[in-house]
């Protein structure tokens, strides 16, 4: 489902995702009426432009995740903004694209966050929350109202995990991928894939970019921690 306030543009991406196969089941032109659209349609993947009238994206996408946790959201603006990108992650989004997007990215990333990956590397990820985690967003952009400090994205017990599993999230945390998990921890990628997949159930997390949030915001990974690998943090 497609939700932005300008017609031509969900009439576009609409062209753009059918000729390559996806269906679009709808389309909405405010935060609010996207909300309203999604309990009934039900779209494994949202679109949500930030800047709308009625309610903003940002309000928007926290309430479709209410509502709806298996969808996947997508935000979108024409401003490329570090802390768009953050709200965006804090309120549950799996991905951010600038509306200049190529029709063939357009499609990949909405596959992408179809199979439950996160559009934005965990190493940029955390860049972004060391920025934004402890302290208020910039209002550079008065069109959007950004919370005066950001909104958890997540609240979960850790108490769940088991101390392997912890170590895992600790890591995942400060951007490493698995294969970066494997050769920090001695164990084989499969097994990293195995502690992985149980920490987002546990935890009941969309992806690797909402582990990221998680482990600033539960205070596990602090800004300023390091890698505790060569070459940890490549984007992956």
């Amino acid at each position: 489902m497609i939700a932005d306030d300008q017609e031509l543009v969900r009439t576009g991406f609409c062209l753009i995702l059918r000729a390559r196969g996806i269906d679009v089941v709808g389309e909405a032109a405010d935060g609010a009426e996207a909300v309203e659209a999604v309990c009934g349609l039900r779209p494994d993947v949202v679109l949500i432009d930030i800047r709308m009238p009625v309610m903003d994206g940002l309000e928007a996408a926290r309430r479709v995740l209410a509502r709806a946790p298996e969808c996947r959201v997508i935000m979108l603006t024409t401003f490329d903004l570090d802390q768009y990108v953050y709200a965006a992650l804090a309120a549950g989004a799996s991905g951010f694209l600038l509306k200049d997007v190529t029709p063939a990215h357009l499609a990949a990333a909405v596959r992408l966050v179809d199979t439950g990956d996160a559009l934005l590397a965990p190493s940029i990820t955390r860049r972004l929350v060391e920025r934004f985690a402890s302290g208020p967003l910039p209002t550079r952009a008065p069109a959007v109202r950004a919370p005066a400090a950001p909104v958890p994205a997540v609240h979960r017990d850790l108490a769940a995990l088991t101390p392997r599993e912890h170590e895992v999230l600790t890591l995942l945390g400060r951007g490493l991928s698995n294969t970066e998990l494997a050769r920090a921890l001695t164990l084989s990628e499969a097994t990293v894939k195995t502690h992985v997949a149980r920490i987002f159930a546990k935890l009941s997390l969309r992806d690797r970019a909402q582990a990221v949030v998680l482990a600033y915001e539960t205070g596990i990974v602090a800004p300023g921690d390091r890698d505790l690998s060569p070459g940890a943090g490549a984007d992956r």
